[in-house]
C-alpha cells in the first residue's frame, strides 16, 4: 500500500518541496540535513494543517479567528485568559478579574507594559473595542450575553452583560485583542497584536509564516519562526515523505505506515462524533419537516444508544485511535459519567420488543404500520464520517433497524437533519457546547436543538442556572446535573436525543528530534490546537 501511495502523490511532494521554498531561510543546507532526519534551523518548525484550517477572512477575531468550529490560541493577538491543561482558567493579558454578585458586570485588570508590534501600548481602551467590535461583527461567536465593554482606565475593563453568564472567562480565552487605531476592514490580511508571534507572511491557499514576537510580554518563544503549510492529507504525507515537513497530519488510515526519520503522535480529543435522533413526530413547518415517526419513541433512542459497540468502531474505523464518546463534553469538568453505558445488543433488543417494535418482514422490526428504519447523512467527502454512518447501519441491522447511508452537502445536509439523523462533529473547550445542543431556546437558530428537536423545562432551568452561578466552578455541578440529575436529563435513562459515538484522536507524523509540548485536549478541528503551545517546542 505504500508503495502505491508514494506513487499517487509525487505531484503533491512536488507541491510540498515549492511550497517549502517560499518560507526561505535555510536554502540547501536545509534539505541536506532533512534527509537524515535533521533540522538545520534548531528554531524553526513547518507544520502541516488542512486546507479547512485556512482563515477564509484572515486573521480577525471578529470573523472567527481563534474561535468558532475550530477553537484555539490566536497566537498574534493576546487573550485576557488561557484555558490550562487540566482545562481551568489562567490568565494572561488579565491580572485579575471578578464579577458582581448580580453577575451582570465583570470586571478585569489588564496588565501593565504590553505592547502592539507597532511600538503602541495596549490598554483597556482596547480590550473595549475588540469586543465591542465582535458584538457588532462577529460572524461566529455569540456574543449576545455582552451589552457592553467599558474602558474604566487604562488598565482596567469592565464588561456589561445583557444576562448572567458565568462562564464569561472561557469566551476571554479564545478573543484575540486588536489595536483600536490600527483597525480597519484589512485588518485581518494584516494583522497586528501583542501575542507571541507575528505574521510575517500569508500565500493564501497555500501557507502562514510566524516569526517570534521580539517584544513578547512573556517567555521568548523557543520556536523563533513557524510556517504553516495548508494541504489534505494525502499532500501532507507526500511533504513529510520529502522531508519539507516537520508536523504533518494525519488521519487513522494511514495511521499503520511507517515513514524513516518520524514517529506518530496521537493526540487525545473532545472531537466527538455522533448523531442526532429527531424526537417528535413529523410536522411540517415552512416547507421543512421536522421530526421523525421511527426515532420519536424514546425506547428506539435508548436501544439505539446501547446497541452500538463503540470499541468495535474505534478498532475498525479509527484504527484504534479514539475514545468512545457518551456525552458532547466527555472528559470536561463539567461532564457526567452517568452518561456512559455498556454495549448490551439482547438489552436493546429487549427494549425495543418491550417498546412493540416486532419483527416484520425482511427481519426489519414495525410498530403500527411504522418500519424501524431511518436515513443516515454524513458529510459528502468525509471519509471517516461515511465510515462510521456504515457501521453503525450495519450494527443496528443485527437489532432489526434499517438504516440507509447517504452522502449529501451541507446545503442540504442543515434542512433534511430535522428529520432524518446526520453524522456530527462537535466538541469545545466551553460548557456553552452543551447549551447549544441541549437548551430549548437552542431552537431559535443559536444552537443546534432544533435537529432533534428537543426541549426538557428541567434540563433548560439547570442550564439557565449555570450560566447564573457566582462562579464558574460553582457552575460545574449544574451543567452536570443537566446531563443526568436522577430523574431526567439527555442521557441513557432520560431523553437520550443524540447518540455519540466516538472521540478522534488527533494524529501527527512528527519528525525524529522534535520535542512536541505536551497538550491539552484538543477540540473539534483538526488543525491549529497543535500549535497552541508552539512556542514551547524544541529540538533535540
Amino acid at each position: 500500500m505504500w508503495k502505491k501511495f508514494t506513487g499517487m502523490v509525487c505531484a503533491a511532494v512536488l507541491a510540498a518541496g515549492l511550497l517549502a521554498g517560499c518560507s526561505g531561510g535555510t536554502g540547501d543546507k536545509n534539505q541536506d540535513t532533512q534527509t537524515t532526519g535533521e533540522m538545520a534551523a534548531k528554531d524553526e518548525v513547518v507544520v502541516t494543517m488542512p486546507i479547512s484550517s485556512e482563515p477564509e477572512a484572515g486573521f480577525d477575531p471578529a470573523f472567527g479567528w481563534g474561535a468558532g468550529e475550530h477553537v484555539h490560541e490566536p497566537l498574534i493577538q493576546s487573550t485576557l485568559t488561557v484555558t490550562t491543561k487540566d482545562l481551568q482558567i489562567g490568565k494572561d493579558l488579565a491580572t485579575d478579574y471578578s464579577v458582581s454578585e448580580d453577575g451582570m458586570i465583570w470586571t478585569v485588570s489588564i496588565r501593565d507594559g504590553v505592547k502592539f508590534t507597532d511600538g503602541e501600548a495596549l490598554t483597556a481602551s482596547d480590550v473595549a473595542f475588540t469586543y465591542n467590535n465582535c458584538k457588532e461583527k462577529s460572524t461566529v461567536n455569540d456574543f449576545t450575553m455582552l451589552d457592553e465593554a467599558v474602558a474604566l482606565n487604562e488598565n482596567t475593563v469592565e464588561f456589561r452583560m445583557t444576562k448572567p453568564f458565568s462562564i464569561w472567562p472561557y469566551t476571554m480565552a479564545i478573543v484575540g485583542i486588536v489595536p483600536e487605531h490600527a483597525y480597519d476592514e484589512n485588518y485581518g490580511q494584516n494583522p497586528i497584536g501583542s501575542g507571541r508571534y507575528i505574521m510575517k507572511q500569508w500565500d493564501k491557499g497555500q501557507q502562514v509564516i510566524f516569526e517570534a514576537n521580539p517584544d513578547y510580554y512573556g517567555d521568548a518563544p523557543k520556536m523563533r519562526k513557524v510556517t504553516v503549510l495548508f494541504m489534505e492529507e494525502d499532500a501532507a504525507l507526500a511533504a513529510a515523505l520529502a522531508g519539507q515537513a516537520d508536523v504533518a497530519h494525519t488521519a487513522a488510515s494511514y495511521a499503520d505506515q511507517t515513514m524513516d526519520g518520524y514517529g506518530l503522535l496521537a493526540v487525545q480529543t473532545v472531537d466527538n462524533r455522533g448523531f442526532n435522533l429527531p424526537c417528535i413526530m413529523p410536522e411540517e413547518k415552512d416547507g421543512i419537516t421536522y421530526g421523525n415517526a421511527f426515532t420519536a419513541d424514546v425506547n428506539v433512542r435508548r436501544a439505539i444508544n446501547i446497541g452500538i459497540d463503540r470499541q468495535e468502531m474505534i478498532d475498525h474505523v479509527l484504527n484504534g485511535y479514539g475514545t468512545a464518546a457518551y456525552s458532547v463534553c466527555d472528559k470536561m469538568p463539567w461532564y457526567n459519567e452517568a452518561g456512559e453505558v455498556a454495549y448490551d445488543q439482547e438489552e436493546a433488543k429487549r427494549i425495543l420488543d418491550d417498546a412493540g417494535w416486532l419483527e416484520g418482514s425482511g427481519g426489519i422490526r414495525e410498530k403500527d404500520g411504522v418500519k424501524a428504519e431511518f436515513t443516515l447523512m454524513f458529510s459528502s467527502g468525509d471519509s471517516v464520517r461515511q465510515a462510521l454512518a456504515e457501521d453503525t447501519a450495519n450494527q443496528l441491522k443485527e437489532l432489526g433497524i434499517r438504516v440507509t447511508t447517504e452522502g449529501v452537502g451541507w446545503d442540504v445536509a442543515y434542512d433534511r437533519a430535522q428529520s432524518d439523523p446526520l453524522v456530527w462533529g462537535w466538541g469545545a473547550h466551553t460548557p456553552m457546547e452543551v447549551y447549544n445542543i441541549y437548551h430549548s431556546l437552542a431552537n431559535s437558530g443559536i444552537g443546534q436543538a432544533e435537529y432533534s428537536p428537543y426541549a426538557n423545562e428541567t434540563v433548560d432551568q439547570y442550564m439557565d442556572e449555570a450560566l447564573e452561578t457566582a462562579t464558574l466552578e460553582e457552575s460545574y455541578e449544574l451543567w452536570q446535573k443537566a446531563q443526568w440529575d436522577g430523574t431526567t436529563g439527555i442521557t441513557q435513562e432520560g431523553d437520550i436525543p443524540w447518540i455519540w459515538l466516538c472521540n478522534i484522536d488527533h494524529l501527527y507524523f512528527v519528525r525524529n528530534g522534535l520535542q512536541v509540548a505536551e497538550q491539552k485536549i484538543h477540540p473539534h478541528g483538526h488543525g491549529w490546537s497543535i500549535v497552541n503551545n508552539v512556542d514551547q517546542w524544541s529540538w533535540e
